[in-house]
């Protein structure tokens, strides 16, 4: 399979768009409540985001998002990924793993500490795929979430 993982820049705003209605697919989300064009745009200005995405044929197929957290105990950064997702009918295909790949290559060139993601315990499929990729540790954690009103 022919993939192009890509590292959008603040030029790349349709193809991070794309990747935004890929996440709405695969997560369900309500797309009609996403946000606009200039939102992305400062979005992807910001140098604390990383988004790679996977292309096939010009068109995304999956992709990540990455919060690059500054340490108060290392001068070296940690990579959160955020989000990954791959659309279901290009799953299981190893586009996650090429994802994945290419973000700790970029974190090893960039002098990163290391690079982490959650997983629900429930969904098994994120957890199955991440346990296949060349995870360094697993720990076991609950999650709590605080939420605002808007």
């Amino acid at each position: 399979m022919d993939i192009e993982i890509k590292t959008l820049t603040k030029e790349d705003i349709s193809l991070f768009s794309d990747l935004i209605s890929v996440f709405a697919s695969v997560f369900e989300w309500d797309s009609n409540s996403l946000p606009g064009q200039l939102h992305l745009s400062r979005i992807l200005e910001n140098n604390n985001l990383i988004v790679l995405v996977a292309v096939k044929d010009n068109k995304v197929v999956g992709g990540l998002t990455v919060h690059v957290i500054d340490n108060y105990d290392s001068e070296k950064p940690s990579a959160y990924i955020y989000d990954l997702a791959v659309l279901n009918n290009f799953q299981r295909k190893g586009i996650g793993k090429l994802l994945i790949q290419a973000l700790n290559n970029y974190c090893s060139k960039n002098g990163f500490k290391d690079m982490f993601v959650q997983a629900e315990t429930d969904d098994i499929h994120a957890v199955d795929f991440y346990r296949k990729t060349a995870v360094s540790s697993e720990l076991q954690a609950t999650h709590f979430t605080y939420s605002f009103n808007s």
